[in-house]
């Protein structure tokens, strides 16, 4: 194809060939994907880009904008974007990277998920370039025996060689029918949709090959797939997940969006300004000159990347703002500003005494933790202090008969007043 590209063309291949792979971990296979490409700038048609979400928790976070990102790229490179709203998928969950059947959630769960989830998606996309299509569009539609042709679309015997269901297969964990569907729907979107390229995590790899294979089954041209990175968590082990704790959110507050990432390990500052950032490649270089000086504390170039994560999901000015904040409580021991208030009333109308307070309940009903065991295991773990006294009694009781600042973790805090 090259022979096919005059000059100009092949210029605008390969700036878009180098945006396009930057992070990614497989581009496969690689001479389809860049055969592809040549073509749609040649015909100047847009390739049409895929990449699904299931959406099973209220918010995104950081792990997730490593695809979204991506996406971005090849929206701005004007290609299509086509997001898919696994309403369906999602009541099947993705057994992906999971060593046990994920629990079962209702489709009223799953849709109001996804309301939020596309206001998310669109801090980052252009919502009037991006398809969104809900896969229920198509599956709702199928009889049982459109089923039946797509499951005789793939053996058995390819989804157990499957390194998550091997895994489960031979410790005798169970391994539910309808889990062996999940790749197979994610396939079948690509057939829906006639995706050119779908992007994935790395553990997505086994699904996004399938969709090759349900694609030319089913008289579609294959798509290319582009992996990209899992991104690591704030404790610099696991994958970022809200279920581990190791998340930012990019709904949550400056302080707290700044307060979290100032707490990764230094091994992978440049691993976030490269996936979760749009610095440019010559910034990377810089970046990644400045971390491998000696006489540069690491910590400098993270308060840069904090700042530009809090400004990119805030009002601009907002990063420097939450720096100027961590460093006045961290550095210097002092409160932040604008700290919650409870007043006795308040609590009462909380449903709580202010004579006899309990504080598990108090710290929920605060929403300083999602549940009354979240709260115990917070205090039982001395991450609770009153007046900067550390209490590790989950069954502690106090009167407010005074001001007094409570502290729950590294930064929330709430005043309480008589």
């Amino acid at each position: 194809m090259d022979d096919k590209l005059d000059a100009s063309e092949m210029r605008e291949f390969e700036r878009q060939w180098k945006a396009i792979t930057r992070g990614a971990v497989d581009v496969l296979p690689e001479d389809e994907f860049r055969e592809k490409l040549m073509v749609s700038i040649k015909e100047n048609r847009p390739l049409r880009i895929k990449q699904g979400f299931d959406p099973t928790a209220p918010d995104i976070h950081l792990g997730h904008t490593v695809g979204i990102r991506k996406l971005g790229t090849f929206q701005e490179l004007g290609h299509q974007i086509v997001l898919i709203v696994g309403d369906y998928t999602a009541m099947v969950g993705d057994p992906s990277g999971r060593s046990a059947t994920r629990p079962r959630l209702s489709h009223e769960e799953i849709v109001t998920h996804a309301e939020t989830y596309q206001a998310q998606f669109f801090k980052i996309l252009d919502k009037s370039k991006t398809e969104v299509r809900f896969n229920g569009e198509w599956f709702k539609e199928m009889s049982f025996t459109d089923i039946m042709e797509l499951a005789a679309k793939f053996t058995v015997a390819r989804i157990i060689e499957r390194d998550d269901f091997s895994k489960r297969f031979e410790k005798g964990v169970p391994i539910s029918i309808h889990e062996l569907f999940y790749p197979l729907m994610q396939g079948y979107d690509s057939v829906a949709i006639k995706a050119d390229v779908e992007i994935g995590g790395t553990d997505q790899k086994f699904n996004l090959l399938v969709g090759r294979t349900i694609q030319e089954a089913y008289g579609v041209k294959p798509q290319a797939i582009l992996t990209m990175p899992i991104l690591v968590g704030l404790d610099g082990a696991e994958k970022m997940s809200k279920s581990l704790g190791n998340y930012v959110s990019i709904e949550e507050p400056p302080r707290e969006i700044f307060g979290k990432v100032m707490s990764i390990p230094d091994d992978l500052i440049y691993t976030y300004y490269e996936l979760t950032t749009d610095v440019s490649l010559d910034d990377l270089e810089r970046i990644k000159k400045d971390l491998s000086r000696k006489d540069l504390n690491p910590m400098v170039i993270k308060k840069e990347l904090g700042r530009k994560l809090v400004d990119m999901y805030h009002a601009e000015g907002s990063g420097q703002q939450a720096q100027d904040e961590f460093e006045r409580v961290f550095s210097q021991k002092q409160l932040p500003d604008n700290i919650p208030e409870l007043t006795g009333e308040d609590l009462v109308k909380l449903e709580l005494n202010p004579q006899q307070i309990y504080l598990v309940h108090l710290i929920t009903k605060s929403k300083m933790s999602k549940s009354n065991g979240e709260a115990r295991k917070l205090i039982k773990a001395g991450a609770v202090t009153i007046d900067e006294q550390k209490i590790t009694d989950p069954d502690y009781e106090f009167e407010l008969n005074a001001e007094m600042v409570l502290k729950v973790g590294k930064r929330r805090f709430l005043r309480l007043k008589v």
